[in-house]
């Protein structure tokens, strides 16, 4: 089976590269039509993925791990043996062999000391980018004053290597949703997509830091490098020099931005600004390796050599969540509102930066905003009144004090009070709800205003106005003459009818 790397890199060569599929088969072993079938479905993410075996020793490995750190920082006649190690292992319940338990403690011994080496510390190399070849990523946490309140933000840094433009975007969280939210709009503002991207070993990218190079990347993050192709590079643990570029660019943006932020009345209006801010600094800053151009000019130039923008990746994370009997999902101490009809069911909830999806059968049954709680000290419950009409037919006494319903438009709260008053008002006001699954909510409001007007509110008037604004109109009259005359009055002339018989002489 095709692995989502490998897919990755045939993407990129076939689509970045114009590379030919008899090449890239060639290349891979695999067949044209293979290549053919993932390319031609515009797959990012290969099917049914065989799921790596579990070894007996991975439950054990955060206490081999303790264990082996605790030996190493004693005495060298002190240490236990490994052999001691695997007996305390067995003990605990390890069913597995004893080459395994040696194998792991010698890997474990050379990472310590590729670790703690000092060859070449303190010294540098300098590195250059060609245009368009690489863009460095790094988070930073910041502060800022958002509605009146110290905020903390999460705060997203792209880094052009070659031109030094660089973006940024505040979150609220370090999360799958909000990285896969920030590359895009940085695509954006960047203009294109380099070929490789520089990153850290960030929780939201890197599920395993192997030996080495080697990375257990999250498959989320896999599919949106292949989305976007590019290839992700990952710096070796705590060798923040790997990426300088952004890391000097966090330090420069507390000076630049953060200092001298003014108040914001919401996380969009601070991202705007942060947005302006950084084109306008372009502009003023010089380029470090040509004092002669701005980092705006040499932008300029890079933007050409940059891959377009495809669409946006549609980077969720999803969820599977069971409806309560209010017809709520929580996530995050808050709730939301589903369709009754999905009460005491399983739904799929898709988190977004911004807005939450729930997904049923392949079909979207609700949207939300998404609501974050910066100091959990409460919860928020969103409701949509619409959702619970179906259970409202059956019990229309619960339109009195049902939560949904105490945010209805205006009119629909002054029509209420009204039919209220009125033996049977509680189902003609379910009645006239119920109308908006049938008709547009808009125009169902602007019948009821029109009765209230009137002061004609009941059913039948508002479901007589409702149906006269969204008859057709009828046809315009055509402007004829009252008589119609002939300019050429017919004449009744038979003896036009003899020349047009033949004439035969006898022989």
């Amino acid at each position: 089976m095709i692995t989502v790397e490998l897919l990755s890199v045939i993407r990129r060569w076939h689509l970045r590269d114009q590379m030919s599929i008899r090449e890239i088969a060639k290349r891979t072993g695999l067949s044209r039509n293979t290549i053919k079938k993932y390319l031609r479905n515009d797959i990012v993410i290969p099917q049914y993925m065989g799921q790596g075996r579990v070894s007996k020793l991975s439950p054990y490995l955060d206490k081999l791990q303790q264990w082996l750190k605790t030996e190493s920082n004693r005495g060298r006649k002190e240490r236990r043996s490994v052999k001691q190690l695997y007996h305390d292992l067995v003990k605990l319940g390890y069913l597995g062999s004893y080459d395994r338990v040696v194998a792991y403690a010698k890997q474990w011994r050379l990472q310590q000391q590729q670790l703690a080496g000092t060859i070449g510390r303190g010294a540098f190399i300098p590195l250059t980018f060609a245009p368009g070849e690489a863009f460095q990523f790094d988070w930073s946490e910041d502060w800022a004053i958002i509605g009146n309140e110290r905020t903390k933000l999460q705060v997203a840094h792209f880094k052009l290597a070659h031109s030094r433009a660089f973006y940024l975007r505040a979150y609220p969280l370090q999360t799958h949703e909000m990285l896969f939210d920030a590359h895009h709009r940085a695509f954006l503002c960047l203009g294109g997509v380099p070929k490789r991207g520089i990153y850290d070993n960030m929780r939201t990218a890197i599920d395993k830091v192997g030996r080495g190079k080697q990375r257990t990347v999250n498959a989320r993050f896999k599919a949106m490098t292949s989305h976007y192709l590019f290839e992700a590079e990952f710096c070796n643990p705590a060798s923040g020099w790997e990426k300088g570029q952004v890391e000097k660019n966090v330090q420069d943006a507390r000076h630049r931005l953060w200092h001298q932020a003014p108040p914001f009345a919401s996380l969009e209006t601070l991202n705007d600004w942060l947005t302006e801010s950084c084109m306008a600094l372009w502009q003023q800053i010089t380029h470090p390796e040509d004092r002669q151009q701005t980092i705006a000019d040499v932008w300029e130039l890079e933007r050409q050599m940059l891959m377009p923008v495809p669409q946006s990746f549609d980077g969720f994370v999803e969820y599977t969540k069971r409806v309560t009997p209010t017809c709520l999902v929580n996530f995050e101490r808050n709730r939301y509102s589903v369709p009754a009809s999905f009460a005491n069911r399983h739904v799929s909830l898709r988190v977004y930066a911004d807005h939450l999806t729930m997904v049923s059968e392949m079909a979207v049954i609700a949207e939300h905003k998404r609501i974050i709680n910066r100091h959990h000290r409460s919860s928020v419950t969103c409701y949509e009144w619409q959702h619970y009409l179906s259970v409202l037919q059956r019990k229309p006494g619960a339109l009195r004090n049902g939560a949904p319903f105490t945010a209805l438009p205006e009119a629909f709260k002054q029509l209420q009070t009204k039919l209220l008053k009125r033996a049977g008002g509680d189902r003609e006001m379910v009645e006239v709800l119920s109308l908006v699954l049938h008709y547009d909510q808009a125009q169902v409001l602007a019948a009821i205003e029109e009765s209230l007007a009137l002061g004609v509110a009941s059913k039948p008037n508002i479901l007589n106005i409702l149906r006269r604004m969204i008859s057709p109109a009828p046809p315009p009259l055509a402007d004829t003459p009252q008589r119609l005359s002939l300019n050429e009055e017919p004449i009744a002339n038979v003896e036009r009818y003899d020349g047009l018989r033949e004439v035969r002489h006898a022989a």
